[in-house]
């Protein structure tokens, strides 16, 4: 779990646009909170596939891009600062492993190139999120 906490430190220091990064991992019908990096923790650390768009970034197994959360009902509201998300899945062999979960403040804080690079970071990260141990949040 270090390396993933450490992947979230980065992101985030490095671009300042990432004012919120979490990973999350699929655990049956949910998305459990396994790593991040922010100001303030999240009240979502489980999340049921069925709501939000991290739900939708599971159940549609893509990349999804909100240049602004006020506009999307499915926004699960974290923190009132928060204007743009983008959601990133980590895949392996064998299917979705879960995703990075990155929150802006900015509207519009993130284009294709965002995606590109978090696609091959969740690449990278895939093996890491692939060995970690069950999460016991909840």
């Amino acid at each position: 779990m270090e390396a993933l906490s450490e992947v979230c430190r980065f992101l985030r220091a490095e671009f300042s646009r990432y004012r919120w990064v979490g990973v999350y991992r699929l655990e049956g019908t949910e998305l459990a909170l396994v790593a991040w990096d922010g100001e303030r923790p999240t009240e979502h650390t489980r999340i049921p596939v069925d709501q939000g768009l991290c739900g939708k970034a599971v159940r549609e197994a893509r990349t999804v891009v909100v240049d602004d959360v006020r506009s999307a009902p499915e926004y699960l509201a974290c923190f009132l600062e928060t204007r743009a998300e983008i959601v990133v899945p980590v895949r392996s062999a064998n299917g979705l492993l879960g995703e990075i979960d990155i929150d802006g403040n900015e509207v519009k804080a993130f284009d294709a190139s965002d995606g590109r690079f978090l696609e091959s970071v969740a690449a990278r990260i895939a093996p890491a999120l692939a060995a970690a141990p069950p999460s016991s949040a909840g």
